[in-house]
Parts: C-alpha cells; sequence; structure tokens
C-alpha cells in the first residue's frame, strides 16, 4: 500500500492535482472537508461534535478529525493507497496519522509538497474567488492571512516528515499538465 500526503498552501493546486493523481494511480482520495461534509450530512456522532465547533466558528479539535479519517480508512481497507489532501494541518495530526497508520501495519510512504512562489498563489486564489463566489478568496488581505497561518501551524509538518525521510518538493509553477508531470515521475520514483 503507497499513501501519499499531497501537501501545500493554499491556491497551489491540490485539490486539482489530486484528482489527477486518484485517476493516475488508483488512490483513495481522502480530503478533510469531503470528510467532514460526509460525516455532517450523515449526523454521525462525530459529524455533530464537528458541526458544533464549525457553527461556533472554532476549529475542529484534531480527535474529532482524527475520528473521521479512522473511519474513512476502515470503510476502505482494500484499496492501493490513500492521496491525503488537507490533512495533516499539524505535526500533532502528523504523529496522530503515524500512529493511525502504523496500527493498521501501513506508514506514509510520501509526503509531496507543491512549491509555489507566493503571489503566484495570491493570484490563483483571487481568480478562483472571481470564479467560485468564494468570499475568503475574494480579498488579498484574508489571503495573505491564510497564507501566513499555514506557514506558522501547517509548514513545520513539512520539517516533520522530511526528519523522517518521507518529505519531497515538487515545483509547483507552470500548466496543470507540466506540474502533473513532475508530480507523476516523483511518484514512480517513490514507488519502486
Amino acid at each position: 500500500m503507497f499513501n501519499v500526503i499531497l501537501f501545500g498552501p493554499p491556491g497551489s493546486g491540490k485539490g486539482t492535482q489530486a484528482a489527477r493523481l486518484v485517476d493516475q494511480y488508483g488512490l483513495l482520495h481522502i480530503s478533510t472537508g469531503d470528510l467532514f461534509r460526509a460525516e455532517m450530512g450523515n449526523n454521525t456522532p462525530l459529524g455533530r461534535q464537528a458541526k458544533d465547533y464549525i457553527e461556533k466558528g472554532e476549529l475542529v479539535p484534531d480527535e474529532v478529525t482524527v475520528g473521521m479519517l479512522e473511519n474513512r480508512i476502515d470503510e476502505f481497507p482494500n484499496v492501493p493507497g490513500y492521496l491525503l489532501d488537507g490533512f495533516p494541518r499539524t505535526v500533532a495530526q502528523a504523529e496522530a496519522l503515524v500512529g493511525l497508520l502504523r496500527a493498521r501495519d501501513q506508514e506514509v510512504g510520501a509526503l509531496i509538497a507543491l512549491d509555489v512562489e507566493e503571489q503566484e498563489l495570491i493570484s490563483r486564489l483571487l481568480l478562483r474567488g472571481q470564479s467560485s463566489g468564494r468570499s475568503d478568496d475574494q480579498d488579498e488581505s484574508i489571503i495573505r492571512n491564510r497564507l501566513s497561518v499555514y506557514r506558522q501551524e501547517t509548514e513545520p509538518v513539512y520539517n516533520f516528515f522530511n526528519a523522517r525521510g518521507q518529505a519531497f518538493t515538487v515545483n509547483g509553477m507552470g500548466s496543470v499538465e507540466e506540474i502533473f508531470s513532475r508530480l507523476s515521475r516523483q511518484v514512480d520514483t517513490l514507488k519502486k
């Protein structure tokens, strides 16, 4: 089983590239946003807990998010691997993921980070805001704050996996096809 974390700041193209990688390698795409929507939509106990936090404008605690991830992994034990998108966001979540996979005799195969220049991230997010209507992608000051939070809270996850020899960086600049080609080469190298 080959489990991959697709990593990068908002606007780096994780969602776009995740869909392509899932098609190419037959991996199960696990996105925290999708997990939250599914658990809340099905009114599960974890979904109700998450909804309580979200409605108060608070972050969903790690144990709730990890519980949802655990449910999803247990639901699909026979896939060739998982592609994690948007998780882990903190070192505590990274440690929980390693433990969760270890308990199932699995491991993280790699964390692959998309490296994109900050001005390009801002441009991409503003463009997405125009086409999607997402208010958090329409205000440059909000975008800059999100990128700052990412650098402070999420970027250390890269260092966590780098210390384990599992973190890799791919140039996230260029066309969707060029980036996907680089990602595919990296995955093919790591799977050998």
